[in-house]
């Protein structure tokens, strides 16, 4: 296959765009993007930096990590307690993973710019309020309202900054402190076998909480009168309350994300090869490489990573690290074909890839990805994504998943990778801690340890694009994974008869 060298931010524009907008005022799109050029970064290359040094460790096998938030944001839903409920349950999943697996935690969310999603189609055809049948471009949620619109872009800039400031805030004011530790409820869980596993968990999560602060632990945190209590009141954040919290979007937008990236001083102490797109300052000695400041870690999609493509040639060259979507369609060669495009230096922490088969494909196709990998010796990040292989549309018309077969995905994916000589480093899924105004959680997917039935899906069916796991059912799954981990910590191999697998991966029959 032939390669190119010659690297900039627009070379892109050489190659073939998988799913295309097409903007009817170029004029218009191109002030749009100006203005964007002349932003201020959402984030910062010593962050970047920060996080691949971090995925290194993940990488290694001494940390782990969680890819997590939802599908697509919407900018109607940039909210105070919106955030404050996703990032309340990516630390809430991440503490569960801590305390099974005794590792670091590395967190990125599907956060802070997560607004645009590939179509398999770039038209549907719906009815407006008149009842007239029309073709429209696909996503938007009103019919009358589906023109491309490039002023969308410079909205998804500022909801990203807002969103993005409201985290850095919760995370800098105790928000993660487990002083405050989050309201872990049971009351969904029908299974009186799997009701008594979560408590002993519980129970053994509180009881260390609690001995650490006891003897001081947390710096913060002193017991008797007069003492500092937290953050808040003047105590420093320490190890249990200080954690680092990453952001995530789907590149799919290249010219958002040409515009926003840009040619940053890399961070004293880094080191990057001598092959690698950078430039030379004219005015100090200062090294400068290609940042995307729009996140910090970018995805491509399995729609769009053509290896003749604009995506891949534009994810070739950015300094951030990235993720790669690897699906049934894949073929072993082709994965280390574009492997060798997107980290030819086989840097560490680069390349993160996250399988999506489908819980009846994963047999067919992982263990030769696997193999093609170790083969080739790329250094590579194993992440499993058991949600979009496994969407379904209910009997209602609603696209929904089941639990068990997202478990089926994960914990035949967790047996793969052991009998394969590998390892998995994390999970990629789409959930939220969303509730409604009376306080309940969306009701989106089948099944969990709340046992969702179809017939419930309406009641708080609230996302616009694909379904996801709600807060009871990602804790059950945080939960399975956990107790996955502490089984291999002892030395205790995972059988069928795990309770957390036999009693989350069944379809419970309520009728």
């Amino acid at each position: 296959m032939e390669t190119h060298n010659e690297w900039s931010p627009s070379s892109w524009r050489s190659k073939p765009v998988a799913q295309p907008v097409h903007y009817p005022d170029e004029t218009q799109l191109s002030n749009v993007l100006e203005k964007l050029r002349k932003l201020p970064p959402l984030v910062t290359p010593g962050e970047i930096e920060r996080l691949r040094t971090q995925l290194t460790r993940v990488q290694n096998n001494e940390a782990f990590l969680l890819h997590a938030g939802d599908c697509a944001e919407s900018f109607e839903a940039c909210t105070e307690e919106n955030i404050s409920n996703k990032i309340g349950l990516i630390l809430s999943f991440s503490l569960i993973l801590i305390w099974g697996a005794r590792m670091p935690v590395v967190r990125i969310g599907r956060i802070a710019g997560q607004y645009a999603k590939p179509r398999s189609s770039p038209t549907e055809k719906l009815k407006d309020h008149s009842g007239s049948v029309k073709e429209v471009m696909s996503f938007r949620l009103s019919p009358d309202d589906r023109a491309p619109n490039p002023e969308r872009l410079l909205s998804a800039y500022f909801y990203s900054t807002t969103t993005l400031n409201y985290v850095r805030s919760l995370l800098a004011s105790g928000f993660a402190s487990l002083n405050n530790p989050r309201d872990w409820s049971l009351s969904h869980v029908r299974s009186p076998v799997l009701r008594a596993e979560f408590e002993n968990i519980s129970s053994g999560l509180a009881d260390a909480l609690e001995f650490c602060r006891v003897i001081g632990a947390e710096p913060g945190f002193t017991s008797g009168s007069g003492g500092i209590s937290g953050y808040a009141n003047g105590g420093v954040r320490g190890v249990l309350g200080e954690v680092d919290l990453y952001t995530s979007h789907e590149g799919l937008m290249l010219d958002y994300e040409e515009s926003l990236t840009r040619f940053m001083s890399v961070p004293t102490g880094t080191s990057i090869p001598s092959e690698s797109p950078l430039m030379n300052s004219s005015v100090s000695t200062a090294r400068l490489a290609p940042y995307n400041t729009s996140a910090h870690f970018l995805w491509v999609g399995d729609r769009t990573r053509q290896l003749d493509g604009a995506h891949i040639e534009y994810f070739r060259g950015i300094r951030n690290p990235i993720g790669v979507k690897v699906g049934p369609s894949m073929k072993p060669d082709e994965l280390i074909q574009l492997l060798e495009v997107v980290n030819p230096r086989r840097e560490s922490g680069k390349v993160t890839l996250i399988t999506r088969y489908g819980a009846e494909k994963i047999e067919t196709h992982l263990p030769s990805h696997i193999a093609a990998v170790q083969q080739s010796r790329h250094p590579v990040i194993w992440v499993c994504d058991p949600m979009h292989g496994n969407t379904l549309t209910s009997s209602s018309g609603l696209k929904t998943r089941h639990f068990s077969t997202i478990v089926a995905e994960l914990t035949s994916c967790l047996r793969i990778h052991a009998s394969s000589g590998s390892r998995l480093n994390g999970v990629s899924l789409e959930f939220t801690g969303e509730l409604n105004e009376e306080g309940y959680s969306v009701t989106e997917c089948l099944g969990g340890s709340m046992e969702l039935s179809e017939e419930e899906l309406g009641l708080r069916y609230q996302s616009f694009c694909d379904p996801r796991l709600n807060f009871e059912q990602s804790l059950d799954l945080a939960f399975l994974v956990s107790n996955h981990f502490k089984n291999e910590r002892r030395g205790r191999a995972s059988t069928g008869a795990d309770v957390f697998a036999t009693e989350l991966g069944r379809k419970y029959d309520r009728d």
